[in-house]
């Protein structure tokens, strides 16, 4: 994990970034005098024995002031983990009961009017997503997010990049994305992450300083893949891919369907043999399924050369006991099974 994703994951337990700066600093000592740890941190000595004092109530340091000067000491990272668990564990009960009592929001829509904000909120977006990630954005705009990208690329999220207002790959995309097109036309920034949420914002939006248009964040089971079918179905196949990522490693276990299918395809690319575990059920009759076979071959309209009937068709071919069969995702009716999970291994 990179110093920028621990930073953000520190905030989001309620760290200061003032906080966060002492704090690491006393990891990389271990021990130290409170003097020791401002002078390195940038921060005042009073303010190391203050936020040394909540971090003590928090379950991240000791403070020994029975020796001259104080020292403060970071207890080990295994039992700050085991200490925050016992906290979540110890309130989950009155969350379950607290949610049982409210009824829980199925659609959620936000209005955007600003450009910065339509930034802040693919910002967001980027940073909570977890298998998939699709985004289309001006050149111009992609340093904005470029860190966040790099960060999902290294949890393993599969990121497609369409770059729009360009004839070339930018050199600051290099390593943004798995998979990544270019499109000199400008079109609407769309993100989906995970299927789930998203964000469309008109194209002058991040282009122009005055317009009136307006974006829409939108967190809905069904729109997610709506907006995924427009994007991989209307503007992917118009640009041009110009670069590709390397396979994930495996073994790799997948609820994600597509990114199953993509990285099944560019794995079949690069070493030509691939085995996949299934698990699902037969189409025809529901019955549940679960094999691991090779796989025979994949159907996919996201990397070139693309062998879809159409843009977001994705399917692989398995050998199960002889035969080849079709396994589909969710909602799967054309292919012989629906797969549940697929977990993608080398060809033992």
């Amino acid at each position: 994990m990179d110093d920028a994703t621990l930073r953000a994951h520190l905030q989001r337990f309620g760290f200061s970034e003032k906080e966060v700066d002492t704090y690491l600093t006393l990891l990389a000592h271990g021990a130290a005098k409170a003097s020791t740890i401002a002078d390195d941190a940038g921060v005042s000595k009073r303010y190391v024995y203050s936020v040394s004092e909540e971090l003590a109530d928090r379950g991240f340091v000791e403070v020994d002031d029975h020796v001259v000067p104080t020292m403060i000491r970071a207890r080990p990272p295994e039992e700050v983990v085991d200490h925050l668990i016992t906290d979540a564990e110890t309130i989950r009960p009155a969350l379950e009961n607290r949610h049982t009592k409210t009824e829980q929001a199925t659609e959620q829509f936000e209005v955007i009017k600003s450009r910065e904000t339509v930034l802040k909120r693919i910002t967001e977006l980027i940073e909570h997503s977890e298998s998939e990630l699709t985004l289309s954005l001006p050149a111009d705009r992609l340093s904005a997010v470029a860190d966040e990208l790099r960060a999902a690329l290294d949890r393993g999220v599969l990121v497609m990049l369409l770059i729009t207002e360009t004839d070339e790959l930018p050199a600051s995309a290099e390593g943004l994305a798995s998979i990544t097109r270019i499109w000199r036309e400008p079109m609407p920034a769309m993100l989906t992450a995970d299927d789930r949420v998203g964000l469309v914002a008109p194209a002058e939006m991040l282009t122009s300083s005055h317009t009136e248009t307006q974006a829409i964040v939108f967190a809905h089971p069904q729109l997610g893949p709506v907006i995924v079918g427009s994007f991989v179905g209307n503007y992917w196949p118009v640009a041009t891919e110009v670069a590709v990522g390397d396979p994930a490693a495996l073994p790799l276990t997948e609820t994600d369907f597509r990114k199953a299918v993509i990285e099944a395809t560019l794995w079949l690319r690069t070493e030509g043999s691939l085995n996949a575990r299934i698990e699902g059920r037969w189409i025809d009759t529901s019955e549940p399924v679960s094999f691991e076979g090779r796989i025979v071959d994949t159907t996919q309209g996201i990397v070139e050369p693309t062998n879809s009937q159409f843009p977001i068709e994705a399917s692989l071919t398995v050998d199960h006991e002889g035969t080849h069969v079709t396994v589909g995702g969710e909602g799967a009716f054309i292919e012989d099974i629906e797969a549940e999970r697929v977990t993608l291994c080398n060809d033992s």
